[in-house]
């Protein structure tokens, strides 16, 4: 940031009074600028064995899978949020939400949350985002083909309760150690 949105003075990177980390401060309107973390929400559509994945048609991670999410916006909530995101990226129907997973990624700034519920009918179609969707088995989910690490992680925590007969709900951080190393943090 380098201009105050506030009166557009020229911003300043100061620890204010009272507070513990750098922010970016206007010395003309005394403004301080808060820059928080994005909530990601989104869900894991299922219907009879199968859950539902797309196919990126964007950056990042074009032409990989994922599960739909997606920023949330104001004036929703998260669950309203996933479900948004189902109807975009999958023109899917969600029914039947369950919260399933919660997970900060301190690295890019962003907390996922992911919820478990039923498409509507098992219809779903490649909405604006996404170049294809499917619904898939198991033994069909394209591992190597993930989007992305906290989407991976989801579907495993995911396929381990299936396999246990029983959902709970899930928290974890996503620590990046290296540009090509990850470590996977559960609570």
């Amino acid at each position: 940031m380098k201009y105050c949105s506030s009166c557009g003075s020229k911003v300043e990177l100061i620890i204010p009074e009272g507070d513990n980390r750098q922010r970016h401060v206007c010395p003309a309107c005394q403004t301080i600028h808060y820059q928080n973390p994005n909530m990601v929400t989104g869900c894991i559509p299922e219907w009879e064995d199968k859950i539902l994945l797309c196919k990126r048609a964007i950056e990042p991670r074009l032409g990989l899978w994922t599960l739909p999410a997606g920023f949330m916006e104001n004036d929703e909530s998260n669950m309203e949020g996933a479900a948004r995101e189902a109807m975009e990226e999958a023109n899917a129907v969600m029914r039947e939400m369950q919260l399933f997973s919660v997970f900060s990624i301190p690295h890019i700034n962003q907390v996922y949350t992911m919820y478990r519920g039923v498409l509507h009918k098992g219809e779903a179609s490649a909405g604006d985002e996404s170049e294809d969707v499917r619904l898939v088995t198991r033994e069909e989910v394209p591992w190597e083909l993930i989007a992305f690490p906290v989407i991976r992680e989801t579907l495993k925590l995911y396929y381990q309760d299936l396999e246990r007969g029983e959902f709970s709900t899930h928290y974890g951080e996503i620590i990046k150690l290296s540009p090509e190393k990850i470590e996977v943090r559960h609570f």
